[in-house]
């Protein structure tokens, strides 16, 4: 009937809303942070957006947003995190507050550079899967005259503790004294993984920068500014997140 409530799972609504991907929406609602009206809901709960009052943590969802991508070059010293119990600055200082977005991955705290944030759950999801490899780029300074064999190996693949990780391309853009600047790309989304990488071939990284994601750049962005992706952009990350980088 077309008088009929829309009804939708409440993991797939919270998604939508910017809440996180539909994994991390179901633990919200398992963890009982979030109600229907009164009732505190569980896991398999639907509602209507357009009429039962939600809420995530005594807040009031709003439904109907549209959706959003914004990329931040994230400054060093900054959480990939909504919010930090210990009042460290996190990515979400940068952008606008409304409509409320979350980081696609992370860069880890010692990390700058390019980060996508989004409402979008289930695009997040996507460019997150591993299956998908989005190959990200950085800039990285790291100790020690990084020669040939390093290279060779870095391309061939180390072995971490989680298993191999090779790079797709690696060179060096140039050296000082005591340290050596090299380019590398990767397709995979391990934690640290770079900074590991680095480590395998006995050259620790000083300073980590992500300069690309995917074909995604923007080189005048300054550090802490955000900027919101233009129509073709978000096309050109939509088919990231279908394989097509």
């Amino acid at each position: 009937m077309n008088g009929a409530p829309q009804r939708e799972r409440l993991q797939k609504l919270l998604a939508q809303a910017g809440f996180g991907s539909r994994r991390a929406c179901e633990d919200l609602i398992g963890a009982g942070r979030v109600r229907v009206g009164e009732r505190v809901a569980g896991l398999g709960d639907r509602a209507d957006p357009a009429a039962d009052p939600v809420f995530v943590d005594g807040i009031r969802v709003r439904f109907g947003t549209r959706s959003v991508v914004y990329l931040l070059n994230k400054p060093r010293g900054v959480l990939s995190a909504v919010r930090d119990d210990r009042g460290r600055p996190v990515v979400t200082d940068y952008v606008p507050a409304e409509p409320r977005v979350f980081p696609v991955g992370r860069l880890d705290r010692d990390t700058e550079g390019l980060l996508l944030l989004t409402n979008d759950g289930d695009l997040a999801q996507r460019l997150s899967h591993p299956s998908h490899g989005v190959p990200k780029t950085y800039v990285a300074t790291v100790s020690g005259a990084l020669g040939d064999r390093a290279l060779k190996a870095l391309r061939a693949g180390v072995d971490l503790d989680d298993g191999p990780a090779s790079a797709r391309r690696v060179r060096v853009l140039g050296r000082r004294k005591g340290s050596t600047l090299v380019e590398i790309t990767i397709s995979m989304g391990r934690n640290r993984i770079v900074r590991r990488m680095f480590d395998a071939v006995g050259h620790p990284v000083q300073r980590l920068a992500r300069t690309a994601i995917g074909t995604l750049r923007d080189p005048d962005l300054a550090p802490g500014d955000h900027r919101r992706l233009t129509a073709p952009e978000v096309a050109a990350v939509e088919g990231m997140s279908r394989g097509g980088h």
